[in-house]
């Protein structure tokens, strides 16, 4: 391995590359180069997965931001692939399809990281919920929410990336004649090589290339299904605690309209008292009853309409 830092004319001279083609991994794009792609040209195959940028040809691969967490785990993976201890004395791969295939590998591997974190966080949370409702734990659930539609998204990207890839087997057999004295024919899009062995060799090639982006389809759509799965038990946990909320308002509500009831009846009593405070002749002063008959029809009146405004309000169903 070896750092260099390149113009990009040196660039598009040594991998054969036009400048458009460059656009898909340039990092300076991230805005409109997001959506993973895997290109394959002449002399180099273009791999855009996420924060892993690189250049494939025949005998080297350039990467892009080497530090980032998608170039860090790409190296993880395409290192020990590399060395010859690890053949086990079998036939080795391309260069190339090494390169792909840790890529593909890298990136899986680190989106199920994600949801392997993710799942028991969202498992302890619908435990939990809807009998334990905090800020904190709502705003957990809001966070793992958030998490799910990332990886949902990010997963189903690079499923659909797949799934056009395995629909086009030109590109595929692009592939497997990069490096070879091979071409293919325009009309029957049939392999054509100088020597019969590297035809039957590309040709092999082509279904395993196959089989391993089957593989990787299925592993994705894995991610992606259990991201939707987690995803939809955390909006129904959402709906589930929106109805929980609403009764308790409800409830409330039911309580503040019983204490507007009774502060109302109370204020008749009030007013009536109010009538008789007044510094004016009734001549109901000079009587000793008329102060214990006044408070008793004072409270016997208020109870007496609380249960008719009760009963009423039960009647029309407001309660």
């Amino acid at each position: 391995m070896s750092t260099k830092k390149i113009s990009r004319r040196q660039l598009l001279k040594s991998s054969g590359l036009r400048l458009r083609d460059t656009r898909s991994v340039d990092p300076s794009l991230w805005l409109m180069n997001s959506m993973p792609s895997l290109l394959v040209r002449e002399q180099a195959i273009l791999v855009n997965l996420g924060s892993l940028r690189a250049i494939a040809m025949h005998e080297r691969v350039l990467i892009f931001n080497y530090n980032s967490p998608g170039g860090k785990a790409f190296l993880d993976s395409l290192l020990p692939r590399l060395n010859p201890r690890n053949i086990n004395g079998g036939p080795a791969m391309p260069f190339q399809l090494e390169v792909v295939e840790a890529a593909l590998l890298s990136r899986i591997q680190r989106l199920e990281q994600r949801l392997m974190h993710i799942e028991p966080r969202v498992g302890a949370l619908l435990e939990v919920l809807p009998n334990r409702l905090t800020a904190d734990v709502l705003e957990q659930l809001r966070l793992s929410k958030q998490a799910l539609v990332e990886l949902g998204s990010r997963a189903g990207d690079l499923k659909q990336m797949l799934i056009d890839l395995l629909d086009d087997p030109h590109e595929i057999r692009r592939i497997c004649i990069m490096g070879r004295n091979c071409t293919l024919d325009r009309l029957s899009d049939d392999m054509q090589c100088s020597v019969p062995l590297e035809k039957q060799i590309a040709e092999e090639e082509e279904e395993e290339i196959e089989m391993l982006l089957e593989n990787y389809l299925q592993r994705c759509e894995s991610i992606h299904g259990q991201a939707e799965r987690l995803l939809d038990s955390a909006r129904e946990m959402e709906d589930s605690i929106a109805v929980n909320l609403s009764s308790r308002r409800l409830e409330v509500s039911r309580v503040e309209l019983l204490l507007q009831v009774g502060t109302f009846c109370v204020a008749i009593g009030a007013l009536i008292a109010g009538i008789f405070g007044m510094n004016l002749k009734s001549y109901l002063e000079t009587n000793a009853w008329a102060f214990w008959a006044t408070t008793g029809g004072i409270v016997v009146g208020a109870v007496a309409g609380f249960f008719i405004m009760y009963s009423y309000l039960k009647t029309r169903k407001i309660l």
